[in-house]
């Protein structure tokens, strides 16, 4: 028969009090015996993880989003901004649209007809925008996709 030290309760409080401390029957060692070498766990294979990871959890997509949505806002308040302009002017001061630039051409028929090379400044600000910063991220993700899709039919 052997002699249990620990207490007859089975509840230990998670920090017990310092006069309890010298009663604790818990070894100090890990191994069954103390002679014996710790249990080491088997080393795990290598992982070979791929450069880049999937395409669903690629932060260019997200760089993506960001660049077209710039783009998007750059080219429409370029056209938009020009043409709520000319409408407030045309509301709110008519006596500007009606004054004379030249002999004949009203400003108000001036404004009117720049708003056609505004719009194709929209137009080639878009177009601009889309060529250095969207359609570079757009290829890089296009390349990186079919990269992963080669690698996934290859598994």
């Amino acid at each position: 028969m052997s002699y249990d030290p620990s207490p007859s309760y089975p509840y230990r409080p998670a920090q017990q009090p310092q006069q309890y401390r010298q009663y604790d029957s818990s070894p100090s060692y890990e191994a069954t015996y103390p002679w014996q070498p710790p249990i080491a766990d088997p080393p795990e294979p290598p992982r070979r993880r791929p450069p880049h990871p999937p395409l669903g959890h690629h932060s260019d997509l997200r760089i993506l989003r960001s660049a077209y949505r710039w783009q998007r806002r750059t080219a429409t308040l370029t056209a938009l901004g020009y043409f709520i302009l000319f409408l407030v002017l045309s509301a709110f001061a008519p006596s500007v649209m009606a004054d004379d630039v030249t002999d004949g051409l009203p400003t108000g028929l001036l404004l009117a007809l720049i708003q056609i090379p505004v719009t194709w400044l929209a137009i080639a600000l878009y177009e601009h925008t889309a060529r250095r910063y969207v359609d570079p991220i757009a290829d890089r993700i296009r390349k990186q996709s079919a990269v992963d899709a080669k690698r996934e039919a290859a598994r």
